[in-house]
């Protein structure tokens, strides 16, 4: 993929976020000429410093959902691709500030999308969630033909934005030279992560204090998959979109089903296990605390037939990647960086030993 990336205009919205940082470094390592829009990072640890960005990357501090200062500002970066992950990602804040998240996973999708065509974007991919299916609670491995809903605002606005975005790409995007897709991943893991209520995260703040981890939900069950995972699926799509516009439509990005299942406890567990002496988990429920399904699964087929892409790590394996990420870069900055990077180097190169498709080309 460098030979498509070096010198390609790519603009990264929620660059500081967590998806968005380790896309963004992996851009760079690429050498694309990455632009971010984003809400400035959060107070304390944020993924973009702990990635050590601060610098690197031409950034634009704007609210999503103030459509004229992001026109200008997507105008401003003459974008060629554009991966859309700005978001309000986290169930439990949605649950207290459900119209901020509905406005900005709405109706900031809705501007994105219609700011990157304007600015002649020729591919845009928008990322989503696991959680936009109907019916969570059956338990089923979704496809993306599968009914949109969402008991809980965060899932029900992620929806919203898949239809949003299916409609600009209908009624606005045919027959321009922009080509748009949605990215439904599952629950992604990996260093630098610092937000609230997230198992890994508070597993490692847990640890390095030298405190249990609380485990609320031990028997819900994930589509635990590293972030490296659909990342290396987001660029490989951004590629392969470029040069067949009729790719665009929703894609999974999931762990391979023969992997088993695996619970919140079994996650904490094994991280405790990889971080050695001291950690230990307990499971403690939360009192009156909002519902969550307490099974999801995706059916990733479509892009290991459309695209050739498949996980290249088990969801144990992803757990340790996290874990050592944050034993190696408690401090983030440069550290943070130089540890991610080995992991992406060594992904890529566990990726060309198995002949997946993107790192082959």
């Amino acid at each position: 993929m460098r030979s498509f990336y070096a010198g390609r205009r790519v603009l990264v919205t929620g660059h500081t976020g967590f998806k968005g940082s380790w896309l963004t470094l992996w851009l760079r390592a690429l050498g694309a000429r990455v632009t971010g829009i984003s809400l400035p990072p959060e107070r304390g640890t944020s993924p973009f410093r702990s990635l050590g960005l601060a610098g690197m990357v031409d950034s634009r501090f704007v609210d999503i959902t103030d459509a004229a200062r992001l026109r200008r500002a997507v105008a401003a970066a003459r974008p060629e691709i554009v991966f859309h992950l700005a978001a309000q990602s986290l169930v439990r804040r949605s649950y207290r500030e459900p119209e901020r998240t509905f406005e900005t996973n709405v109706m900031g999708t809705l501007h994105v999308a219609r700011a990157a065509a304007a600015a002649g974007a020729r591919v845009v991919l928008c990322a989503t969630t696991d959680k936009c299916y109907d019916r969570p609670e059956s338990g089923r491995a979704f496809v993306e033909t599968d009914p949109l809903g969402g008991h809980d605002p965060y899932s029900a606005s992620k929806a919203c934005s898949e239809i949003a975005a299916a409609s600009v790409r209908d009624s606005f995007l045919r027959g321009t030279r922009t080509s748009l897709s949605t990215l439904r991943a599952g629950n992604v893991i990996g260093g630098a992560d610092w937000a609230e209520d997230r198992l890994l995260p508070d597993c490692a703040r847990a640890f390095a204090a030298g405190r249990p981890a609380v485990i609320r939900n031990a028997r819900s069950i994930r589509p635990w998959q590293h972030v490296l995972d659909p990342l290396a699926g987001y660029l490989w799509l951004a590629a392969r979109q470029w040069r067949d516009p009729a790719l665009a439509g929703a894609w999974n990005f999931g762990p391979d089903p023969r992997s088993g299942d695996l619970t919140a406890l079994d996650v904490a567990r094994r991280a405790a296990s990889r971080w050695g002496a001291g950690a230990t988990v307990v499971v403690r429920p939360a009192k009156h605390a909002p519902p969550e399904a307490p099974v999801l699964r995706l059916n990733p087929a479509k892009a290991r037939r459309g695209l050739g892409w498949r996980t290249m790590h088990s969801p144990a394996e992803a757990v340790d990647m996290t874990i050592d990420w944050y034993r190696a870069a408690p401090r983030g900055g440069r550290e943070g960086a130089a540890a991610a990077l080995l992991q992406i180097d060594a992904h890529v190169s566990r990726a060309r030993a198995r002949r997946a498709a993107w790192a082959a080309a």
